[in-house]
């Protein structure tokens, strides 16, 4: 670290939020399209590793461990504190359960994607499939959580092959979610859905825009003080039970999983509160995923890279194809629009960062359905992943 030319806390902390704050200060000044199809997302994430393998700041640091130790299931609790299941069902009805199937589909490709691919990995690699399939199913937040599940390093190799994969795969899974828009003629006679659905979807969609009224100094508070009541209880409880074990000593449920899954579970609880109104909360949990994106970026060690990078690449390929047959499968035993699957499979692999991006070229009015739909991939991607995590361990 003292090889660094940026070493304090402050310092580092400011250039992450420097450089997040610049891609989406380019967006928003220059309206380029070139970030419809390469999000400020993916540069959030390779300037930083650039930085950081370059020497201007550390890959190692207390303040990345501080995020990871206290703010990471600070801004899960927050983000949860969006998810409305009940108006995401009345909405989007049978397109929950594309989702949830899509969500089986990323569950069931991981361990095979692994299983065909394993030969050319390390023995760890299965940690980062199972980090991969937190993002797949959630998001970036996810992502970091399952890493913490199951224990693995995020300056590790594997993190950062996992990483690699998820921004190589969503530059060909964007485009075709984007194109699949085209293709609404032939998807709709091959899941023979009724022209009446789309309509009543849109009129259902207009009604979730509600107003929660202005942020205020007092809001802020509110959900800070929410985000780590909710990361405190959750590590005190964490410690009070006993790791599972296998009987050669082998953690399978550790610590940090019971932290993760407690945050989980109380952050949706606290959706179908009064919480659920403070104003400003998915702009601020949406914030400090970002900060912890250009985080992710400068852990990130390249100088042991090497080919087995494309062993990795090829099983998460295999992996997302095998997701996309059971979204097609889904689309046509529930008879659903090519909108409803193209959101769906974002909200799975992109999360609230990209679903927007796709419902917005699709259909604008669905929206606001695909955060809700997003967020519920947040609540389930912690343990859904986690299995697929523990599915890719009896595979190696």
């Amino acid at each position: 670290m003292s090889d660094s030319l940026i070493t304090s806390a402050s310092g580092i902390i400011a250039m992450l939020a420097a450089v997040a704050s610049f891609f989406f200060f380019l967006e928003k000044k220059t309206g380029w399209k070139l970030f419809n199809y390469f999000p400020p997302l993916l540069f959030i994430y390779l300037v930083p590793v650039a930085l950081s393998n370059a020497g201007v700041i550390p890959t190692k640091s207390p303040a990345y461990d501080f995020m990871g130790a206290y703010v990471l299931p600070m801004f899960l609790t927050i983000m949860l504190l969006n998810v409305d299941i009940r108006a995401t069902v009345r909405v989007m009805g049978k397109g929950v359960f594309v989702m949830l199937l899509g969500t089986v589909g990323v569950m069931v490709g991981a361990p095979i994607g692994y299983f065909l691919v394993k030969h050319g990995l390390g023995p760890n690699a299965w940690q980062a499939y199972g980090a991969l399939a937190g993002s797949w199913i959630g998001g970036t937040g996810n992502m970091l959580a399952v890493a913490q599940m199951v224990d693995l390093d995020e300056s590790s190799l594997e993190f950062g092959y996992a990483v690699i994969a998820d921004n190589a795969v969503y530059l060909i899974w964007l485009p075709i979610m984007l194109g699949s828009k085209n293709l609404a003629g032939w998807f709709h006679k091959f899941t023979k859905v009724s022209s009446q659905r789309l309509e009543r979807m849109e009129a259902a969609a207009k009604k979730l825009i509600v107003d929660k009224g202005p942020m205020e100094m007092r809001h802020f508070l509110y959900l800070i003080f929410l985000g780590f009541a909710v990361t405190t209880l959750s590590i005190w409880i964490a410690e009070q039970i006993e790791p599972i074990k296998t009987a050669s000593g082998q953690t399978i449920v550790s610590t940090n999983t019971y932290k993760i899954l407690l945050v989980t579970i109380f952050g949706v609880l606290l959706s179908f509160t009064k919480a659920n109104r403070i104003p400003g909360s998915h702009a601020f949990s949406m914030a400090l995923v970002y900060l912890f994106v250009a985080r992710m970026g400068a852990k990130a060690d390249l100088s042991n890279l090497d080919s087995s990078v494309l062993w990795f690449l090829l099983g998460a390929y295999i992996w997302i194809f095998i997701h996309g047959a059971f979204l097609l499968g889904a689309a046509r035993l529930f008879r659903v629009d090519v909108h409803t699957a193209a959101i769906s499979s974002a909200a799975n692999i992109g999360g609230a960062a990209s679903a927007p991006i796709v419902a917005a070229y699709h259909k604008p009015a669905l929206v606001p359905v695909s955060v809700l739909m997003a967020l519920l991939g947040y609540a389930i991607g912690n343990p859904a992943a986690y299995i697929a995590a523990l599915l890719c361990r009896w595979v190696a």
